[in-house]
């Protein structure tokens, strides 16, 4: 990659996005194990979940068109400066609306890689303005690798918990997670205040400049309509196994934080290799190819995942899959800005995290719904059905795109 291509805001913004990773990986640790201890049912938390991605999604749907026309940092600023806000809430409380407002607020435990949440549409154009076309793939691989460290390190201070079992009541032991996210969610927003939105020949404010073609932007809408269809599939099977998995592990294995965050800390380090393996599969064989084969065989861990019958084999096969899956996040994002035009980006990047995030909203009340009932593998069958549909349809639809 030729670093002196690359505007400087754009290694702002990876930056900015390794440092919120940190918190977001401990909370996707232990915020549901957090609200366990503090007495909620799965059904409970898996409601609050589902209500901070329904909102995620509202928010994706009028931020990104909205960034292509006002520019992209005061957006990114306000969502850090939001997140500190929302930390500081669920430190200082235990009450259940207060701290449920929070955590919708703040998409708590959802994970993300250090992804701007709701926000990210923005994140991603702003990512795009800063980088060539030509190096958009690897350099958004890096991105996603840099995350998943983030992630990791975060997994690793969510053990928090389980080190100062005994000297604190449980549920005071996670508290000081939230005291941590309000720090890092103030680095990032310095970090990126230091940047700038880039101006270039293809920014949204030319826009007026380029010429009507109403063949294109019906091209573009097609392309923008598939990919909102295959995410959809994606999000479904996404939202069945995802932002329950610590719970499904304490109820199906009877592991806390301890083990958790070091399992889940060395599947972020792995999926950060998986990341740059992305990277290198994307030079080769294409972006779209590179998906699919990945995303082909991280399905196949995901069918068995609920059949293991030990913590240790659950645990690899769990780790295998998020180096398979969470290692195509740079290709996809990449291919989700280059489906149009720059005046375009936020749009496109919108619809395709809002595809995801409804249908991933239904699926965790779904799965706690089951878990609470004793049925432990059903969720992860039918999530599995769901990416097997998003793996075809994503190769049908666009392995012969050129991005722009």
């Amino acid at each position: 990659m030729r670093a002196g291509r690359i505007a400087p805001t754009a290694w702002l913004l990876i930056s900015a996005r390794f440092v919120r990773s940190v918190w977001q990986g401990a909370l996707v640790v232990d915020f549901a194990l957090y609200l366990r201890a503090l007495g909620w049912s799965g059904v409970q938390i898996s409601w609050v979940l589902a209500a901070a991605l329904l909102l995620g999604a509202a928010l994706t749907m009028v931020l990104g068109p909205l960034s292509d026309r006002l520019g992209r940092r005061r957006f990114l600023l306000g969502y850090d400066l939001l997140q500190g806000a929302a930390a500081a809430v669920a430190f200082a409380t235990t009450a259940p609306l207060p701290l449920a407002a929070a955590a919708i607020v703040g998409g708590f435990g959802r994970g993300g890689n250090g992804a701007a949440g709701p926000f990210s549409p923005v994140e991603q154009a702003w990512l795009a303005q800063c980088v060539p076309a030509a190096e958009r793939g690897p350099f958004y691989s890096l991105n996603a690798a840099l995350g998943f460290l983030g992630m990791a390190a975060g997994a690793l201070v969510a053990g928090l918990p389980g080190w100062m079992a005994g000297t604190v009541p449980p549920a005071s032991a996670y508290r000081p997670l939230f005291a941590l996210t309000a720090g890092l969610s103030l680095v990032a927003f310095v970090l990126l205040a230091a940047g700038r939105d880039v101006k270039d020949t293809a920014s949204p404010r030319s826009s007026a400049r380029e010429p009507a073609d109403m063949t294109e932007r019906r091209r573009e809408n097609a392309l923008i309509w598939r990919l909102v269809v295959a995410n959809a599939l994606n999000g479904a099977g996404l939202g069945l196994s995802g932002p329950l998995l610590t719970y499904w592990f304490s109820l199906r294995f009877h592991h806390g934080p301890g083990s958790l965050g070091p399992m889940i800390a060395a599947g972020f380090v792995l999926a950060a290799g998986g990341s740059l393996f992305a990277r290198w599969l994307t030079r080769r064989i294409g972006m779209v190819r590179a998906v699919v084969a990945m995303r082909t065989a991280g399905l196949l861990m995901l069918l068995v995942l609920p059949f293991a019958t030990s913590f240790a084999v659950a645990s690899v096969l769990y780790i295998a899959r998020t180096v398979l899956n969470r290692g195509t996040s740079g290709p996809r994002s990449a291919l989700s800005i280059g489906l149009v035009r720059p005046s375009r980006r936020g749009f496109s990047a919108a619809s395709a995290n809002v595809a995801v995030q409804i249908p991933r909203s239904i699926g965790p009340v779904l799965a706690g719904i089951c878990y609470d009932a004793g049925w432990f593998s059903e969720p992860f069958v039918a999530a599995a059905l769901f990416q097997a549909a998003y793996v075809w349809l994503y190769d049908r639809s666009f392995r012969n795109i050129t991005t722009q």
